[in-house]
């Protein structure tokens, strides 16, 4: 996966520029950082990229395997990401072989929609050609955030870099949009028609980009600001969050039912703003910055060996054994005897516990649980 420089409207941003249209020009101010998890997906993606290239291509089973080998000595490389990008080929392959005749699988591409994004452009994981239907299809390897493709903007503006590139040759008329998310066993399609996706480029997507071009429009704060840059110090995420501030805390049993329904709502983006506004802090406090009231400590930290073989061998030499034997966990068994050795010798020794429980809003997917109300509530009508 060769480097990118990063688009002031990129695709993978639009979801907050499309709403939040001073966002873009406020982010430039701020330099670009990354996470453990951010290297982790690029890593994972570098795997889906080889394994789909390898598909597509007569690269020798040699030259796989070399290159597979060197990405999987990478320090981030778990195990789980040589079964979840398969899985990943397995979808893209069956997508492929739906069709009677084979279709253009076009792998990293790199697509221009800037006709509706001044200078947007983006890289999609890949695009799947097939007579009249254009397929655009995401991998994202994170756990914590479920994705949808329902009219995704990422995935959107690719479909419209796609439309730019390939839809004189193709006569593509309609477009699927889909997210591969296997740690989260989430696969979603979305389906339109070409009219439809174009009606939006220009109803909503340009709009938009023009002001967030010119630095125009307005902040405007929600679940979007996760990944922005200037999240920490955000006046807008501030005061959105503060409103919360109205509400008495500190007798919580006070509170009407229907107030804290009003709260539920915000509880998590008001966790992860003080959580930001303090890790910004922290960054300002270590560069010389002070803050009344507040100093920069030493935090808490376990003893550690410095050599741990002179440790073995010294309480081995002792009489002791200084190792303990343990059961491997289930996805480390999995990786060891295979899938399907895996199911025939352990299959009846697995079970999954209930799930402690969460309170989740009604869009989640999952099914609720009973309460003791609702317990109550059949036991009440034998």
């Amino acid at each position: 996966m060769a480097a990118t420089a990063h688009a002031l409207l990129s695709a993978s941003s639009a979801h907050r520029w499309l709403v939040c249209t001073a966002a873009p020009k406020l982010e430039a101010e701020f330099p670009d950082t990354t996470s453990t998890y951010a290297k982790e997906g690029t890593l994972a993606h570098e795997i889906c990229e080889l394994k789909l290239t390898k598909y597509i291509t007569t690269m020798p089973r040699g030259t796989y395997t070399k290159k597979l080998n060197a990405l999987k000595k990478h320090e981030l490389y778990d195990p789980e990401m040589d079964e979840t990008t398969d899985t990943y080929l397995d979808y893209v392959k069956r997508t492929a072989l739906s069709y009677s005749v084979p279709p253009s699988i076009q792998i990293e591409r790199r697509v221009n929609f800037s006709d509706y994004a001044p200078e947007g452009f983006g890289t999609a994981d890949c695009l799947l050609l097939a007579g009249d239907t254009l397929h655009v299809i995401d991998y994202k390897h994170g756990l914590g955030i479920l994705v949808s493709a329902e009219k995704n903007s990422q995935l959107s503006c690719y479909a419209l870099g796609a439309l730019d590139l390939f839809d004189g040759i193709y006569d593509i008329e309609r477009i699927t949009l889909v997210i591969y998310q296997p740690r989260r066993a989430n696969i979603s399609l979305y389906e339109m028609g070409k009219d439809e996706l174009l009606a939006w480029a220009n109803d909503i997507l340009a709009p938009a980009a023009k002001l967030a071009q010119e630095g125009k429009g307005e902040f405007k704060a929600g679940d979007h600001c996760q990944f922005c840059k200037a999240k920490a110090n955000c006046r807008k995420r501030a005061e959105y969050n503060l409103e919360l501030a109205k509400y008495d805390f500190e007798v919580p049993a006070t509170l009407e039912d229907s107030e804290v329904a009003a709260i539920l709502p915000r509880i998590d983006d008001l966790v992860s703003w003080a959580g930001d506004v303090k890790d910004y802090a922290l960054q300002k406090a270590l560069s010389g910055t002070r803050f009344d009231g507040f100093k920069v400590v030493e935090g808490r930290s376990n003893r550690k060996y410095t050599d741990e073989d002179a440790v073995a061998k010294a309480v081995k030499a002792a009489g002791f054994e200084p190792y303990e034997q343990k059961l491997l966990g289930i996805t480390a068994m999995s990786q060891v005897l295979g899938k399907k050795k895996f199911e025939e010798l352990l299959g009846e020794l697995v079970y999954k516990p209930a799930g402690k429980p969460v309170l989740v809003p009604d869009s989640d997917k999952r099914p609720a649980m009973n309460t003791a109300a609702d317990d109550f509530g059949a036991a009440s009508t034998l």
